[in-house]
């Protein structure tokens, strides 16, 4: 899925919460697989565009998780990952995440961080 900005505000927004977000991301997954039974490694995507994407494995489970789709459901606000990588959606900043001074709330960043990070974990199959 692209985003699609409604102005140059949210654009600009967005801009701001991507780049935390993702190290946010990045490092509380190190967390969670440190103590976990899933295996996580990483590979480099350039479609439909240039990220990465964390691959869970556990016996024959696998799935892979799209770290900027990740980042979107952690920017936007009620965020839907649609079927097509290729769809636009029109996307609301979580402004829940900017400060009074326009800066990264980074409590609330780290906040939100967790819980997606959690319902991800929580989603994936049932291991025994």
């Amino acid at each position: 899925m692209r985003p699609k900005f409604k102005d140059t505000i949210a654009w600009q927004q967005a801009e701001l919460l991507m780049q935390p977000s993702l190290l946010r991301v990045v490092d509380n997954l190190r967390q969670v697989l440190e103590t976990s039974h899933w295996q996580g490694t990483y590979e480099e995507v350039q479609d439909p565009y240039p990220g990465y994407v964390l691959c869970l494995k556990y016996q024959d489970e696998e799935v892979q998780v799209n770290l900027w789709e990740l980042c979107f459901r952690i920017c936007f606000l009620e965020y839907a990952i649609t079927h097509s990588p290729y769809e636009s959606q029109e996307v609301e900043i979580d402004t829940s995440l900017i400060d009074d001074m326009g800066n990264v709330d980074w409590t609330k960043l780290e906040e939100k961080t967790k819980q997606a990070i959690a319902e991800l974990f929580e989603n994936l199959p049932k291991i025994s």
